[in-house]
């Protein structure tokens, strides 16, 4: 009895295309980076692809022209596509969810930060660790910066900085590793 139930279910999975009962389509999904970059940018409208060049600041924490409220509208109506100066596992979430659930497309958020010497823990300046000439113990440093920073949500740091310093006039030359350009590099 149970081989007979199979097979009438078997035959009228094949024949429901014939009786006009439509059958779910099998989803298609693009096997090459490319590919599914492609066919969302095939769905997206101009502004929407704007929107995701867009990089507004929050108002989590403040190094320069900040965005005094309105970035959950930003997000939703789809003209930000990332974050900077946001961390926090329950703020980037929070963000988030207004970029996946709430958008047309479901496009997640890239959140950047500083993190040029150390993240929750911090090192010394960069320019004081290539005075060192330990480059496993400065990659070591990077490491544990670039894991805190993953761990608060931050996707994307803006570190190691990698201008060689050659003006000392010049206000961020203490954030790469001087004027040598092998530790430069």
């Amino acid at each position: 009895m149970k081989r007979t139930t199979l097979r009438c279910f078997i035959a009228l999975l094949l024949l429901l295309p014939v009786t006009g009962v439509k059958a779910k389509k099998k989803k298609v999904v693009p096997k090459t980076i490319e590919q599914r970059v492609d066919s969302v940018l095939q769905l997206m409208t101009l502004d929407e692809k704007i929107g995701q060049t867009v990089l507004f600041t929050s108002r989590w924490d403040v190094t320069g022209p900040v965005l005094r409220g309105g970035e959950e509208d930003a997000i939703k109506e789809g003209r930000c596509g990332n974050i900077f100066n946001a961390h926090s596992v329950k703020y980037t979430r929070q963000l988030q969810e207004y970029a996946v659930k709430e958008t047309r497309l479901g496009i997640p958020l890239l959140f950047g930060y500083d993190v040029i010497h150390g993240h929750k823990t911090t090192f010394p300046i960069s320019l004081g660790e290539s005075a060192s000439w330990d480059l496993q113990l400065i990659e070591k440093g990077a490491r544990v910066a670039a894991r805190e920073a993953t761990a608060c949500g931050i996707h994307w740091t803006f570190s190691p900085m990698v201008d060689i310093g050659r003006d000392p006039r010049w206000g961020r030359v203490s954030e790469g590793a001087g004027e040598d350009t092998y530790l430069g590099q």
